[in-house]
């Protein structure tokens, strides 16, 4: 009997090691500043929920030091406004907010909710803005949080609070910050001396919809050759028109000197084009390198590989250069052949706009721009 009680206790003891390590561990955070803070955004996108956590330096307002660790997503399609996506959305918001607080021990003051402007124009246009207060609400009470504050944004205060996030303060008034998207291009400027006027700049084209608008001019040829010729024909046309426009009534040539470009192809085109400057945030580029790399695309592109990048480091089997062929892997999945020419044509035509014969501005391509309003909102609060 005591042989059994015996081995009965050592069983019981090792169930409740298992079970307290399996509540106490966490999920590892790969932070890389000594002092730091780690705090999480989520927001309530049009295809879905998503939440980035990222870490941010103590002297994030003076140089603009915050590292992104990670991006977790639900895809719930809370603009189709069904009873069904509601509750996904619902569900999804509340998960991440949870996971936040318990799986990465992030403090609720150190979280911030959001829904995008691109859900707010959508339920605009709709007449649905009700079920956005709807949502705000019933994630209150299903989070046990009713101080909870769930900020719906439009398309302004977003650019402002990516400017904001993004740009170090000390070229805060001298940057000219555009964030390419996927349908449409946004970004700004502060003309005034002071974050309060914001001048928006907005474009009715982005990567897919460059892409997209391509693609309809190919008829029996879709060879890469043709596509290519007509991405250019699109940039040149009915995109370039908006494009000078968009930058002339901004006044933007005249009150910048820089021009920094966000979103997806500024991420993908600076891991491409740079991958030995991997863990720099921010790259500079100039419009011959741009040229030069859109060029290679068109008649290597599989020289931008993961494959190829990884034969042709140094060490293939050190660190570096496994992470950056697993970072290029990364936009590899995201971007193909097509739309990486679609948004370098864009992004070489909004630049040739800046590139001026007896002024050049300096050009920077932002990897993480998608992180910058969680940032504005950190630099905002420790501001007050």
């Amino acid at each position: 009997m005591n042989c059994f009680l015996n081995r009965f206790s050592i069983c019981l003891l090792a169930a409740l090691i298992c079970i307290t390590s399996a509540v106490t561990a966490q999920p590892k955070l790969n932070q890389k500043y000594k002092n730091s803070t780690v705090y999480a955004g989520i927001e309530v996108g049009s295809k879905g929920v998503k939440m980035t956590i990222i870490e941010v330096g103590k002297n994030s307002r003076k140089d603009g030091s915050f590292n992104a660790l990670k991006d977790t997503s639900v895809n719930t399609d809370f603009i189709s406004f069904t009873p069904a996506t509601f509750t996904a959305t619902l569900n999804g918001l509340s998960g991440l907010y949870n996971s936040a607080t318990k799986d990465y021990n992030i403090s609720s003051e150190r979280i911030y909710t959001t829904i995008s402007s691109g859900v707010k124009i959508q339920a605009d246009k709709e007449k649905k803005a009700d079920w956005l207060t709807k949502l705000s609400d019933s994630f209150r009470v299903k989070v046990g949080d009713a101080k909870r504050v769930v900020n719906i944004i439009d398309v302004t205060e977003e650019a402002r609070l990516s400017h904001i996030g993004i740009v170090p303060e000390e070229r805060r008034y001298t940057t000219f910050l555009i964030d390419i998207g996927s349908g449409n291009t946004k970004g700004g400027y502060f003309p005034a001396g002071n974050t309060k006027e914001f001048k928006l700049f907005q474009l009715s084209w982005g990567t897919k919809s460059t892409a997209n608008a391509a693609e309809k001019r190919l008829g029996d040829d879709k060879t890469i050759a043709n596509y290519n010729k007509n991405v250019g024909r699109v940039v040149a046309g009915e995109a370039n028109t908006e494009i000078v426009y968009a930058v002339n009534v901004s006044n933007a040539y005249n009150m910048s000197d820089y021009v920094a470009f966000s979103g997806g192809i500024a991420w993908a085109t600076a891991t491409l084009l740079y991958p030995e400057l991997l863990q720099n945030p921010v790259v500079p580029v100039t419009y011959e390198e741009l040229l030069k790399f859109n060029e290679r695309l068109y008649k290597d592109y599989s020289s931008a590989s993961d494959k190829m990048v990884a034969k042709y480091s140094a060490n293939p089997q050190d660190a570096d250069a496994v992470e950056v062929a697993t970072e290029t892997k990364r936009v590899n999945q995201v971007f193909d052949q097509k739309s990486m020419l679609a948004g370098t044509a864009l992004l070489l035509n909004i630049m040739r706009q800046f590139d001026g014969v007896y002024e050049k501005k300096q050009f920077y391509l932002v990897k993480n721009g998608q992180v910058g309003w969680i940032s504005a909102y950190v630099n905002q609060s420790l501001a007050q």
